[in-house]
Formats: C-alpha cells, structure tokens, sequence
C-alpha cells in the first residue's frame, strides 16, 4: 500500500485539528467541573467579613459570600457599558464602596440598568450616603468576548462609563487603593436594580465531553475512510 503526498499530508493536518478540538473540549469539560464544584464549596462556606488586611486573591476568593461594612462614594459610580439583560442594552452599575475606618475599597456592582432614550443622557443611580452593611458575593469583573484598543479607558466625567474593567486603572482615576474583585450585591438587598447573578456556566462538563467524543469520533472515522481509500487504489 503508498500513500500519495498531498492527500496523506491534507489527512494529517484535518486528523490534527480533530483531535486537537477534542482534546480541547475535554480540558474545557475538567475545568468547568473544577468551577461547578468551586461554586458549591464557596456557596456553603460562611460569610466572610471584608477588610483591608483581607486577601486580594480575585481566584481563591471567587464565589464567597461576604459582608462588608462602609460608605458609597456616592460622587464616583462606573457604568459598564454594553451589557445585555432580556435582550436590551444597559449598564452594569459599579459602586466604589469604602471600608469602615479602612483607606480602600470594593466595587460593589448593584446590578443592571437599560439605556436612557439617549446614550448623551446616563441613568440615574443615585445610592444612600450613610453608613451601610451590604452582603453579596465575591467574583471577577465582568469580561467581554473581544477587547477593543483603549476599552479599559473610562470617560472623564461622572458618573463614569466604561467598557471593559481594569482595577488598577479605576483605582487610579479614583485615587484610592481597589480590591481586584467585584462584590455582587446580594438580589434581596436595597439600593440595587436589576440582579440575577448566574451561579453555573453556560455549557456543562457533560456538552463538553460529549463534543469531545464527536471530534474523537470524526477522527477515527477520517483515518478509516482513508486507510480503506488507500487500499482500494492500490487493489
């Protein structure tokens, strides 16, 4: 049996790219397990008190429920721009909250907001000045699929509207240190507007798996209709 260059060469590459997509897959499937199985560890552990001597691991502390204890910076908000709730466009809003007797903070997100009739005209946000104890959960800051040049660059005036977050460029507009994590402000709690925190991934480990094996599948399915391809021109 000979195999002819070209062809061999077209069935190595498509081979590769099948079993590199399944072998992707697979690692997508362990780590989204790794995640489902964060969520529930850090859902049942108990409600941790922010401070500033607090870690600043965003990874370790993700999930965790928290309480926290301070005062809004009520005249410097962030609204993210570009979030989609039920199909419309909105905001996330993004409230510097400061720790009691503490010179740092946590952006607290409140939830979403649409779009005024016109984006020249921001939403009202306004918040309670006072003393405040707000429970919610630690996570990352909202991510985009593609970051366009100068997207972290939130606008001059306040309230502030931001495309992409980046904490120390925020911390550095505010002029005060930021921990480099979101708190997600519990759904029952005042002073918030729209919130439905999601508490699992889009696809499960199982879609994963099961995309795996198609490619897997694709792929020894590829090497036999060549094999027996290759045989046939030879007979």
């Amino acid at each position: 049996m000979t195999f002819k260059i070209i062809p061999t060469l077209a069935m190595l590459c498509l081979l590769a790219l099948l079993l590199t997509l399944s072998n992707w897959q697979w690692h997508r499937s362990v780590e989204k397990r790794a995640l489902l199985h964060q969520q529930e560890q850090s859902a049942n552990t108990a409600i941790i008190n922010l401070s500033n001597t607090a870690f600043d691991d965003a990874q370790n502390l993700r999930y965790k429920k928290v309480q926290v204890i301070g005062h809004y910076d009520t005249a410097h908000q962030f609204l993210i721009d570009n979030q989609i709730s039920s199909g419309k466009p909105g905001y996330f809003v993004l409230t510097p909250l400061l720790l009691q007797d503490e010179a740092k903070a946590v952006l607290v997100n409140r939830g979403w907001i649409p779009l005024t009739y016109s984006r020249s005209v921001l939403p009202e946000i306004s918040v309670n000045r006072g003393l405040v104890t707000i429970n919610g959960r630690i996570n990352r800051f909202p991510s985009v699929g593609v970051k366009l040049p100068g997207a972290e660059i939130p606008t001059i005036t306040w309230p502030s509207v931001v495309q992409v977050v980046d904490g120390e460029i925020l911390a550095k507009k505010l002029g005060y240190a930021l921990f480099p994590f979101q708190v997600e402000l519990d759904e029952n709690a005042p002073n918030g507007f729209k919130r439905k925190w999601q508490a699992t991934t889009v696809m499960s480990p199982e879609q994963h798996i099961a995309y795996a094996v198609q490619w897997l599948v694709l792929a020894l399915t590829l090497m036999a209709l060549f094999t027996w391809y290759s045989f046939k021109k030879n007979d």
